[in-house]
């Protein structure tokens, strides 16, 4: 009768470890399904994000709150109004991220802005500029017109640039998948 009751007991101390093994590899593969989720929709967001800019580059714009401001026509006191006061670095109007605002860089030539720079979101960056890849732009947007690489003391970026009509959208990468910034300036 005792062997009858450890076998017994060894049979449901089995079951318990096999059942608990099973739930645990459950709920590692939910774990896994529900990260791959939350990468594809990021995936698509930053994608969604890449693709923002192709129609108002044409313009000499970018999207978002920036949207109305045009390389060669829009002012500084244009700028002002429309996103307020900037800190001065380097030749740049700098605006920096916050929760839920893109940064950006604006320079002027004889008071009309010459170049624009879209820095992304700090917050969940994956699902802006942080996730797009080299391989996302070039299968969304093609053989790019120019690639150039960029040595500004030990960092070395490369610039690949698409025109867009009368502008040229620059993408600088740090590497293949960290996206640093995208200019806009007029060709």
């Amino acid at each position: 009768m005792n062997q009858l009751r450890k076998a017994a007991l060894s049979v449901t101390l089995f079951s318990l470890v096999f059942a608990s093994g099973l739930t645990a590899q459950a709920d590692a593969l939910q774990a896994a399904k529900l990260m791959r989720q939350a990468t594809n929709s990021d995936t698509a967001m930053a994608l969604k994000t890449l693709n923002s800019f192709y129609k108002p580059a044409l313009l000499g714009q970018f999207p978002g709150s920036v949207k109305g401001l045009k390389i060669g026509v829009s002012t500084r006191k244009d700028v002002i109004a429309k996103i307020g006061k900037p800190d001065k670095r380097g030749g740049f109007d700098v605006y920096h991220a916050e929760m839920g605002h893109p940064g950006y860089a604006i320079a002027y030539k004889r008071n009309k802005i010459r170049e624009m720079r879209y820095f992304g979101t700090n917050v969940e960056r994956q699902t802006n500029i942080g996730g797009i890849t080299k391989r996302m732009l070039f299968r969304q947007w093609g053989t790019p017109s120019g690639t150039v690489t960029i040595r500004n003391g030990s960092l070395v970026q490369q610039k690949i640039t698409y025109n867009r009509g009368k502008y040229k959208l620059a993408f600088i990468f740090n590497s293949s998948t960290n996206l640093d910034h995208i200019n806009l300036l007029k060709r």
